[in-house]
């Protein structure tokens, strides 16, 4: 009888070390398929370069690619390569080709900023994409075209699996705190200020 007791709690100890295990293997598998909220902001050049980089990272694995460019109306390389060579990336635009005034901004800027945003989330939530990228949506908050409690919801609501890019200077306090992954680009040198203008290939 003693021995049989004795079986019985070996048994046991084995179970509950196959369950713990178990238990940690499904916690690292859920860990690897979470998406990332990542937020690259700062005054130096490359954030969206940085994004579109991690887009084609992301392509290369067989993903599927979203970018919404806010505040931007002109077909920018990347834009032009997408519609050529990479039909897994896909790319809108909810801006004019125009100055957008911080402190006064046109009803338009707003009208179209707030149409890019309904635009994201039906991307966020069609369960098509892997990947979301938001371009500029830091500096369409600061600018004060959509309102910070949207951007917080769309972060918080997002498939659980899909990873968010948010770019832009101004990045808000809040939405650094929701993030996984920050990057702070910080400008230490900028060949504008030795009055090279802006290059196809390098600022389009």
């Amino acid at each position: 009888m003693t021995i049989v007791k004795s079986e019985t709690k070996a048994v046991c100890k084995v179970s509950r070390k196959k369950t713990s295990a178990l238990k940690t293997a499904k916690k690292s598998t859920d860990q690897r398929n979470k998406g990332l909220v990542i937020v690259i902001t700062g005054n130096g050049k490359g954030k969206t370069t940085a994004a579109f980089g991690q887009a084609l990272r992301a392509i290369g694995q067989g993903y599927n690619v979203f970018v919404l460019q806010f505040m931007k109306g002109r077909k920018y390389g990347e834009f032009i390569a997408a519609e050529k060579y990479l039909p897994r990336l896909t790319i809108r635009m909810s801006g004019l080709d125009s100055f957008v005034m911080r402190d006064h901004p046109a009803a338009i800027d707003i009208e179209m900023a707030q149409k890019g945003l309904d635009t994201a989330r039906r991307a966020i939530m069609s369960g098509k994409y892997n990947m979301v990228i938001l371009d500029e949506i830091n500096v369409a908050l600061d600018f004060k075209l959509i309102k910070l409690k949207d951007v917080i919801e769309l972060i918080k609501n997002k498939p659980t699996a899909m990873d968010l890019i948010l770019t832009g200077r101004y990045a808000p306090e809040k939405i650094i705190k929701l993030a996984d992954t920050v990057s702070d680009i910080q400008e230490i040198k900028h060949h504008y200020n030795a009055g090279i203008k802006d290059r196809a290939g390098i600022e389009y």
